[in-house]
Order: C-alpha cells, then sequence, then structure tokens
C-alpha cells in the first residue's frame, strides 16, 4: 500500500439540529466553502446530503470533505481565526458531528 505523499483529508459528517431553516444550511455551506479562500492550506473543499439506501447512516445527513497539503496545514487550519469562527457558528446548528483525518492510501496489484 502506498500513502499519498503530504496530502491529508479532512472528512466531517454533521446532522443539523431539528428546526434549522434549509436557508441557514445553505449559509453555513457556502461559509465552510469560503475556507478555502481564506486558509491557504486547504486545497479543496466538496460537500453532499447522505444519499445511501442502505440505511447505516446513523443520523448523518451531510458529508464536508476538505483536503490539505500535511498534516501542518491541516493544524494550520484547526487554529486559524476564520476557521475558529465559523466552527463557533457552526456547532451551534450541528446537532452531531464526526470528524475524521486521514491520509489516501493507494492499493496496489
Amino acid at each position: 500500500m502506498e500513502e499519498a505523499k503530504g496530502l491529508v483529508k479532512h472528512i466531517v459528517l454533521v446532522r443539523f439540529k431539528d428546526g434549522t431553516a434549509q436557508e441557514e444550511i445553505d449559509q453555513l455551506i457556502k461559509g465552510y466553502a469560503n475556507l478555502v479562500n481564506l486558509v491557504e492550506p486547504m486545497k479543496s473543499f466538496h460537500w453532499g446530503n447522505d444519499i445511501s439506501i442502505e440505511n447505516l447512516h446513523q443520523g448523518f445527513t451531510h458529508v464536508f470533505e476538505s483536503t490539505f497539503e500535511s498534516t501542518e496545514g491541516l493544524a494550520e487550519y484547526v487554529t486559524h481565526p476564520a476557521h475558529v469562527e465559523f466552527a463557533n457558528l457552526f456547532i451551534t446548528k450541528s446537532e452531531k458531528v464526526l470528524a475524521i483525518d486521514y491520509k489516501p492510501t493507494t492499493v496496489r496489484i
């Protein structure tokens, strides 16, 4: 198996609080996406809604994926004032959050 050089993926699963208006969720997603313009080591951002037919989502409804240049870049992101301000708002609208960071690995056959 071959680990990707430097790259780190930051995955966040979220269930927003009941009663959170769709417009609020849309604004939070736009704010999250804008972090890529404010935090230099954040290289990309993608998101989506759960569409699984397996019903294993455990109540999570949204997934967010960010790519960073390194573990040091991820650490810089976590403490960056723009992220801290955003995260403090995001968490107030979240019922459940799960975050996982990993280095992508490829299996050579």
